[in-house]
């Protein structure tokens, strides 16, 4: 993996990541506390960017390439979107990875040091925090959406299948 150091005032960045879905709702301010916690890093096709089980403290969203998230050594799904956010899960409960992440070809992504939150008091904190899990709110209610509905299909799948046997 190659790294960036921690992203401050690049206004070439900060405008690319405007451009995407996730971060369209914030403001200029928002996306530069955003950036002064985050860096780049691009990986390698079929390198680990996150092993199950492990405890750190990023977040990921992907900016260009794919991401398979894998668990018990069965693929679970596979990230395609710019803007698409994985790891999330570590910094809402604080607890161990439940799945693992591999680059599925060329793959950046931008990492998010959640400890810097932590490391902020007062006003700074509150803000950055909301700022977070709003982000991360709008992705978890999408991600539900989904998932409901996915369950709802095959749920009428199963109702089908009942009913012709």
């Amino acid at each position: 993996m190659k790294e960036s150091k921690y992203l401050s005032d690049d206004r070439n960045i900060l405008v690319n990541l405007k451009e995407l879905p996730v971060f369209a709702p914030l403001d200029q301010a928002d996306l530069q506390h955003l950036l002064r916690m985050s860096r780049l890093r691009i990986y390698k096709p079929d390198e680990a960017i996150i092993e199950e089980g492990s405890l750190d403290n990023w977040i990921y969203f992907l900016i260009f390439g794919k991401v398979r998230l894998i668990k018990h050594d069965r693929e679970i799904s596979v990230l395609t979107e710019s803007g698409d956010l994985f790891g999330e899960m570590r910094f809402i409960d604080n607890t161990p990875r439940t799945a693992s992440a591999y680059a599925d070809g060329d793959t950046v992504c931008l990492a998010l040091d959640t400890s810097y939150v932590e490391q902020l008091s007062g006003e700074d904190k509150l803000s950055l925090g909301y700022v977070l899990y709003r982000i991360l709110a709008g992705i978890l209610a999408e991600k539900l959406r989904e998932a409901t509905q996915e369950l709802m299909r095959h749920k009428g799948k199963a109702n089908i299948a009942f009913w012709n046997d």
